[in-house]
């Protein structure tokens, strides 16, 4: 399906084509523009839903636009994706830095009676959220998770944020949920003000938090979370909230796409 040379991106003749028309050299990085592209357009709930019989035959089709402007908007949201779900690169308002309104108090790490966390005690992930299943497969547990509405302070933060962003709060809310999850490590200590859609978002297939819980319990560790452990939950919750809030722009750059279809040359057509 692909070319094996490097200088050309290892793309297929088709995208080769789709890029020459939009007036670009054939290189990694316009190649890799395009992967972007795709991305963003994987990740939109609209294309996700409309698309939902070809992805599970495993037979995605990703509109390309027709617009060089477009294109290379479509790439920058890409890369935006990327980067919130490349674990190990900091994000500025997300994960470095000063950390964005909406972001503040997600999935703050305490003690549910409100005493100081002690970090050496605390910390044994014992909820169930994991149990070994047939030869030694590890399998999700229901664990222990809080539902509630959000605090006056969670909302005014989170109402603070969606300002910044521009999203309105009823599509903010929408996106997160109206409910948050305090997701317990144990009886005492909790992950608090995870939005909802965050906890049940699914990529590849997989719950993203409860997968990464369900290797980590206590039976399976034999010690305690130490506190980056417990800090990369944190992380993982607020780049995953903020790609929620991604959706609305995900969303819209998938339906322009859809909207201003770029049309192969019968000749380029497989």
């Amino acid at each position: 399906m692909f070319a094996s040379e490097q200088t050309d991106g290892n793309l297929s003749d088709l995208a080769s084509d789709y890029l020459r028309s939009m007036g670009l050299e054939i290189n990694p990085e316009n190649a890799a523009s395009l992967w972007l592209h795709i991305l963003a357009v994987g990740y939109s709930p609209a294309y996700l839903e409309e698309n939902a019989d070809g992805i599970r035959q495993d037979w995605p089709r990703i509109p390309l636009t027709s617009s060089l402007e477009h294109f290379k908007l479509s790439a920058g949201l890409g890369q935006r994706v990327a980067d919130l779900l490349e674990t190990e690169k900091p994000v500025a308002g997300v994960s470095a830095g000063v950390l964005r309104p909406e972001l503040r108090g997600v999935a703050g790490l305490r003690r549910i009676d409100g005493k100081p966390l002690n970090t050496e005690e605390d910390l044994q992930l014992t909820a169930g959220w994991g149990h070994a299943g047939k030869e030694g497969v590890t399998m999700p547990g229901r664990g222990k998770l809080v539902s509630r509405e959000r605090t006056t302070k969670e909302l005014s933060e989170l109402t603070t944020g969606l300002a910044a962003l521009g999203i309105a709060q009823d599509e903010g809310l929408k996106r997160l949920a109206s409910t948050v999850v305090d997701v317990h490590l144990n009886d005492l200590c909790a992950w608090t003000n995870v939005p909802e859609m965050v906890w049940e978002l699914y990529i590849g297939g997989y719950q993203v938090m409860k997968k990464w819980l369900s290797y980590r319990e206590y039976s399976f560790l034999k010690r305690p979370l130490a506190l980056a452990e417990a800090e990369e939950v944190q992380a993982m919750a607020r780049r995953l909230t903020a790609l929620c809030l991604l959706q609305p722009e995900l969303d819209a750059n998938y339906l322009k796409a859809k909207a201003e279809p770029w049309q192969a040359l019968p000749a380029a057509l497989p």
